[in-house]
């Protein structure tokens, strides 16, 4: 459907909460990788001040009281704090609480913790079947074994533990292979992910993106094992998801998601409330859903329109564009070039600003 049974332009979602029930920390800006598929553009180090744990502990608390009920924790990689396992004790019996790591350094000893503090579920990025592949992405030579290790270890320690696989040319043609792999291993629910132009990514672009023809057959020919889920944001799944969430990066900066950390900036949690920032103008409008034109299948399993607000600004500079990862709305779009605004330092498509 374009425009369809919503009416014509501006198609909106058809939710509107006063409040999100979902937020994710980037808890840190730093890793102890060097991927080139990162989002962050992480470092060893923090570039500048980031938040205290105590901090955070502070604003978790604040968010849960006013009614956030879902918690994604992530990074860069969140277990190089040393204070993380301390911060998701903390939020575990506020929110349903997640974290994202790239399990390498997931030990016998932080998996069993993590079964203690009740984590819901702990996603573990593996980008690829074989430690070439793997460790080629992520930038270090035994990579690939220290995060199979490391899921071991979350499986023997009983934490619900999910693989994901962010698709690009480099690991396109292991995926079947990665699925095995992962029911090899006994890992129940896996996600394959689009990559998002944004950080690291954003300036390898060309080295790692794909044709949406290729994604898509990779996914329409790809042979779940029996009783495997699949998670996926491609159509027919392609959802917006402004209008349930809230994101918070390492400095305290609320960005709307994690996807968007580069191009909007709604204000700080440590001198405005999350909750605040949540009606910048610019946030309203995209939880809001004012859309050029919606996909019937995406807007039906997701309950919104146009898909990731992320990739339609990046490949169109508009915020009511149409995504064109979604294959009923890319109308041609080559997912293999960014516009040449992408390819700047801080990427603004002509007269524009930030939100």
């Amino acid at each position: 459907m374009v425009g369809g049974s919503w009416g014509p332009f501006p198609v909106e979602n058809p939710q509107r909460l006063e409040r999100p029930f979902k937020v994710t920390v980037s808890y840190t800006h730093t890793c102890n990788l060097d991927c080139r598929l990162c989002y962050a553009d992480c470092g060893r180090h923090p570039e500048r001040r980031e938040l205290s744990g105590a901090e955070w502990k502070r604003h978790l608390s604040e968010w849960s009281d006013g009614g956030i009920v879902a918690l994604l924790v992530e990074g860069g990689e969140p277990l190089h704090r040393d204070d993380c396992l301390d911060l998701l004790a903390h939020a575990a019996p506020l929110m349903l609480t997640r974290l994202r790591t790239h399990g390498t350094l997931v030990t016998p000893d932080v998996a069993r913790r993590l079964a203690g503090v009740d984590v819901a579920t702990v996603l573990v990025d593996l980008w690829g079947a074989t430690a070439a592949t793997h460790d080629d992405l992520v930038g270090m030579s035994g990579a690939f074994a220290q995060t199979i290790s490391g899921i071991e270890a979350l499986l023997r320690a009983g934490v619900p533990t999910q693989l994901l696989f962010i698709m690009n040319r480099r690991n396109i043609d292991e995926l079947q292979a990665w699925v095995e792999l992962a029911h090899a291993l006994g890992v129940g629910t896996v996600g394959v992910l689009r990559p998002y132009p944004i950080g690291r990514a954003r300036r390898g672009w060309n080295d790692l993106s794909l044709p949406l023809s290729s994604m898509m057959e990779a996914l329409a020919g790809l042979r779940l094992p029996e009783g495997m889920t699949l998670m996926q944001s491609w159509h027919p799944n392609d959802g917006n998801c402004c209008w349930q969430m809230a994101a918070v990066n390492a400095w305290g900066d609320s960005i709307g998601c994690t996807y968007l950390r580069e191009l909007v900036d709604y204000g700080n949690v440590a001198t405005t409330t999350l909750f605040e920032t949540w009606n910048h103008p610019l946030c309203r409008e995209l939880r809001a859903g004012h859309v050029e034109k919606s996909c019937t299948g995406c807007s039906h399993s997701q309950g919104s329109h146009g898909g990731c607000r992320s990739t339609a600004y990046a490949f169109h500079g508009r915020w009511s564009a149409a995504d064109p990862f979604d294959a009923p709305l890319n109308e041609g779009v080559d997912l293999r070039e960014l516009p040449d605004w992408m390819l700047q330092p801080i990427p603004r498509p002509p007269h524009s600003s930030r939100g």
